[in-house]
Formats: C-alpha cells, sequence, structure tokens
C-alpha cells in the first residue's frame, strides 16, 4: 500500500510517499524557519499564508521523487491535530481536495502519534507495553503504549514544552529561532555545573514536567533577580555559554530521569522517543543509561515530517475514508 502523507501543523510544509508503513519512497520538507527568525518563533497567519504557496509544489514533487503516479497511490494520510489551526485547515482540505479529485480515501492521524512512530519506522518488530516520549516545540508528555493506537497517558508538561522552553531561553541569550539546535551548540562550550538550576515539580503528579521556573531562572541569571524579559543583560558575553550548558543539562536529565523510571515502574519492554528536541546529542547520551531498548526517528524523521504521517496513515486506515466533515484539532490527546 502506498500512501501520501500530509504535514502542515505548524511552521513545515512536509509531503511524503511511503509504502506499507515503513519504506519511504520519497520525504519533502519545504521550511518556513527563516520566515519566522525575525519573530523568534512561529506567527500563525504567516505559516498558514506559507503554506498556502507551498503545498501543491511540495505534493508535486514528492510524487515526482517517489517515482509514481497519482494512480499508484492508495491512499492519503493527513495531520489533523494537534497544531495551529490555520496551517491545519491548509493540509486537512488539500487532502480532502484530491480525495476528491483522485478518488483516492484519506484518513486523518494525531500529529504527535505520528512523532512516536516515527521512532518505530526502522523497527523490524514493535516490543509492546513500552514507554512513549514525545519532546517537541509544542509537546512533552510519557505515555505507556499498549499497541499502535491505544495509549495510556502518564505524564505531561503543566506549562512550556521542551522545545518552547530552548526557544525561550535562546531569546534571553541573544540566540537565533529555532533555539534548540543554537543552545545546543553554544552549551557544547560551556560547564554544565557553573549554575545550580533545580527541575521543576509537580506535586499532583510525580511524572509531569514544568518547566516555567527553571525559564525564570536563566532569566534571573541573564538579567538579575526582579528583572522583567525586556531588560538588557547583565552578565558577561562569556557566562552565557555555561548558563546555556546549565540550562539544557537541568531540562534534558529531568526528561531523561523521569522517562527511565516511569519505563521501570510500568515494565516497559521499549522506549520509543519523538519530536524535533530527539536530535539533542546530550540527551541521547543520557538515554545510554537505559536498561531497555530506545529508539529514536532515523535521519530527517524527527521534526516535522510526512513520512511519519503516511506511516501512521497505513496502520489507522480501516478501509473506509473518512468524512469529508472531519475537522481540524488545534488539541487533541492520546487515548
Amino acid at each position: 500500500m502506498k500512501v501520501l502523507g500530509i504535514e502542515t501543523t505548524c511552521d513545515e510544509t512536509a509531503v511524503a510517499v511511503v509504502e506499507d508503513g515503513k519504506n519511504i519512497l520519497s520525504n519533502v520538507v519545504a521550511s518556513q524557519s527563516d520566515y519566522h527568525r525575525q519573530f523568534k518563533g512561529v506567527y500563525p497567519e504567516m505559516a498558514a499564508r506559507e503554506h498556502t504557496r507551498q503545498i501543491i509544489p511540495t505534493i508535486d514533487q514528492a510524487i515526482q521523487m517517489a517515482k509514481i503516479s497519482p494512480d499508484d497511490l492508495d491512499l492519503i494520510a493527513v495531520a489533523r491535530g494537534p497544531g495551529l489551526i490555520g496551517p491545519l485547515l491548509i493540509g486537512l482540505n488539500a487532502a480532502k481536495t484530491l480525495h476528491l479529485s483522485w478518488n483516492i480515501p484519506f484518513v486523518g492521524v494525531n500529529h504527535v502519534e505520528a512523532h512516536l512512530y516515527a521512532a518505530m519506522m526502522s523497527c523490524q518488530t514493535f516490543s509492546f507495553p513500552a514507554l512513549g516520549v514525545v519532546i517537541s516545540g509544542g509537546h512533552t508528555f510519557l505515555v505507556r503504549i499498549l499497541e499502535v493506537g491505544e495509549y495510556e497517558p502518564i505524564g505531561t508538561t503543566v506549562d512550556d514544552a521542551i522545545g518552547e522552553a530552548f526557544d525561550k531561553v535562546a531569546a534571553l541569550l541573544d540566540l537565533p529561532y529555532p533555539g534548540g539546535p543554537e543552545v545546543e551548540a553554544l552549551a557544547k562550550t560551556g560547564d554544565p555545573t557553573r549554575f545550580p538550576f533545580k527541575p521543576g515539580r509537580v506535586k499532583k503528579n510525580p511524572w509531569n514536567f514544568s518547566f516555567s521556573g527553571l525559564k525564570t531562572s536563566v532569566l534571573y541569571a541573564v538579567k538579575g533577580q526582579n528583572q522583567s524579559k525586556h531588560a538588557k543583560a547583565c552578565i558577561p558575553e562569556e557566562e552565557k555559554k555555561h548558563i546555556a550548558a546549565s540550562f539544557q543539562e537541568t531540562a534534558l536529565r529531568d526528561i531523561a530521569d523521569k522517562a527511565l523510571r516511569a519505563a521501570k515502574e510500568y515494565a516497559c519492554k521499549a522506549i520509543y522517543i519523538g519530536g524535533g528536541v530527539s536530535n539533542n546529542q546530550r540527551l541521547r547520551e543520557l538515554f545510554e543509561e537505559s536498561p531497555i531498548p530506545t529508539y529514536w526517528p532515523s535521519q530527517g524523521l524527527s521534526l516535522d515530517n510526512g513520512a511519519m504521517i503516511a506511516g501512521l496513515g497505513f496502520h489507522r486506515f480501516t478501509g473506509k475514508s473518512d468524512s469529508l466533515d472531519l475537522e481540524a484539532k488545534a488539541r487533541i490527546f492520546l487515548t
């Protein structure tokens, strides 16, 4: 089965063709990072407009790179949420239009579930129950995976997502957007013990995450106590690398520690990690301590992409197309 996957949840117009859920025939991503860099974050209306401009050329390119024609496709899979509602509507309406034009069934899939599936695409077999860890610009949570499509929530962030925290710390350090790779690069030259930052604690659920307090600690380290985020930095440039290293170590160790303890507590046979922050090499080093197999997305599958949407769509398809009434959802939870 050949599946066309469409992903437009945020600022990547991504389309791929995947065969039988795993064999990637093409994977095209049109990034908007350069457009949003001036805002140090994603500007939703601009993102939607850019998706409108990019969606058809990206679909054409993905089909051409796969060396197929639309007649060879069996299914269209599209991310219907969670994400920014404007961008989501562009992808979903494109999928519905192709469904009508090409007479091919379509299915809407959960974007964050697809991030977990991205870590499974290179596996010959799946090991369940497993721990799923999603760490991206908009999401940070732990779930117990019983099988593809069946999940039990364990913990989530009560404020910022980990990727969002990286972006905000990057802004405090005058680093460009997207902030994750910039903070990681700066942290490599810093001392992670220089600043005694502490991870957030959530009393009601020990598996939950909180990054707002850590982010505030970075603010005070950069600009002094009782200063607003608009105040000028009051530390030497040389200290910024130590702040980056200390923040990164605190945030990522919190994720790794909770994930490894949760995997043991819930008798998981494997850990599947998805989302853009899974690219961070320090995080991967921390998970080397895992006593059970840990799986990461292959090259090009960590950030938003159409291949993970197509792959998950293969498993989600029951033989019947979704209705044209299917709506985009800014928020969807895994259950």
